[in-house]
């Protein structure tokens, strides 16, 4: 957990699989009440994709539904629609991530949920947003960056388009929806003020890119695809095969470029002027190559037959910015040995495994907070929401044996 700032802050998330829940997760996260509310049967997706924790959570599920509770609830029943209509009345935040026709066919659309609770703060989450030819259309996380020009950004000129090796914009989405969602409770807690927030997995996309898309939209040519390659364009900004590993550079400056070319037994390349721009050096900023190959070719060379991480402590006790390539489990199996950086790893127990996760991505006030509670079993918290509600036990019984409500046992 992060500083405990929501607490009291009941949040209402309609979504499912990665964006919308993400979003509310960096609410519970600061203590939100999120009521996940779920159809009754399977529920969200992303329940029942990878490995198992529990019947019905897997470890993708638990690592952004944690600390939240479950209502498994039929919107399309006359019953289901009025236990949501009551829980509005006493939520602060509404997100949805329905097709923007099929949440107004359900009756809760911003102008209804609106009427129920004027200082709601309202977020619809979707492909492409609200507006516009492609509001409509599905979106899924490659889909999204190939549209917006993200899978033309990686590798190199000339090789097939390549998409991030994860959902970074499903991911980007919910950290930008929970962003605007805290900015929007802020002025609502000044003000009384509620708010609609058109939220989009191809505007958080363009967040991610925002340099360079800036820079294009303001009317320069697409920047060439430059592989491993640095943004800097420093001829020592790049990625080299070493004996046992792979090892990726930043030396950007002069200072860290020498270093570099010190510890690979090449002294003399930074004076180099038919291979380093000297005059630019003058200038100061980072180093321009004239003959990019060949310097990338003497550098490779050296490299390639050193051990990975004899060279990743070299280069670091010189003060030159590199990394060893590891993968995604060789990372955490060394943070879990050595204390590498700030990253407080939590683990919660579930009865076919134990989930690890990294908290809110900050460390506040010094303390490393518990983790959060179990992710919730599909309609864990029916009884007890519908009895937060005034609903008397008799009532919620026969809710439950209509349908339109359902309860885990």
């Amino acid at each position: 957990m992060g500083l405990n700032a929501l607490v009291g802050v009941r949040v209402l998330d309609l979504s499912h699989v990665i964006a919308g829940p993400t979003a509310s997760h960096y609410l519970a996260l600061e203590g939100a009440e999120v009521i996940k509310i779920e159809k009754p049967g399977k529920g969200d997706i992303l329940r029942h994709s990878g490995q198992a924790l529990a019947p019905g959570i897997s470890v993708g599920f638990a690592s952004i539904n944690q600390g939240k509770k479950s209502l498994a609830l039929d919107l399309k029943t006359p019953g289901g629609k009025d236990v949501l209509r009551r829980l509005i009345e006493t939520a602060d935040v509404f997100i949805e991530n329905f097709r923007p026709a099929a949440v107004a066919r359900l009756g809760f659309d911003y102008a209804a949920v609106r009427s129920l609770r004027p200082q709601i703060i309202y977020a619809s989450i979707s492909g492409y947003g609200q507006e516009g030819a492609w509001r409509s259309r599905a979106a899924y996380d490659h889909v999204v960056q190939s549209a917006i020009g993200m899978s033309m950004m990686q590798g190199l000129e000339g090789q097939e388009p390549m998409k991030v090796g994860f959902p970074v914009v499903d991911t980007a989405t919910g950290m930008i929806g929970a962003q605007a969602i805290l900015t929007a409770l802020l002025r609502q807690f000044r003000h009384g003020q509620g708010a609609y927030l058109d939220i989009s997995m191809a505007q958080a996309g363009l967040q991610l890119m925002w340099p360079d898309a800036s820079r294009v939209a303001s009317g320069a040519a697409d920047a060439p695809r430059i592989g491993n390659r640095g943004f800097s364009g420093s001829p020592g900004a790049a990625t080299f095969e070493c004996a046992d590993g792979w090892i990726s550079t930043a030396a950007n400056t002069l200072p860290q470029f020498t270093a570099l070319c010190q510890v690979l037994d090449l002294p003399q390349l930074p004076g180099q002027s038919d291979l380093i721009d000297q005059q630019a050096l003058q200038r100061g900023g980072f180093l321009v190559a004239k003959d990019a190959p060949r310097i990338h070719a003497l550098l490779a060379n050296a490299m390639r037959g050193r051990q990975v991480d004899a060279l990743e402590r070299h280069l670091m006790d010189k003060q030159v910015p590199c990394a060893k390539l590891r993968t995604l489990g060789g990372l955490v199996a060394q943070c879990q040995n050595e204390p590498l950086m700030t990253l407080p790893l939590r683990h919660t127990r579930y009865p076919q495994g134990v989930m690890t996760d990294f908290g809110p991505g900050y460390k506040a006030d010094q303390n490393a907070e518990p983790a959060l509670d179990r992710a919730p079993g599909l309609g864990q918290h029916t009884r007890e929401i519908l009895a937060s509600l005034g609903m008397a036990e008799d009532e919620v019984t026969a809710l439950i044996a209509s349908g339109a409500a359902a309860a885990h046992s």
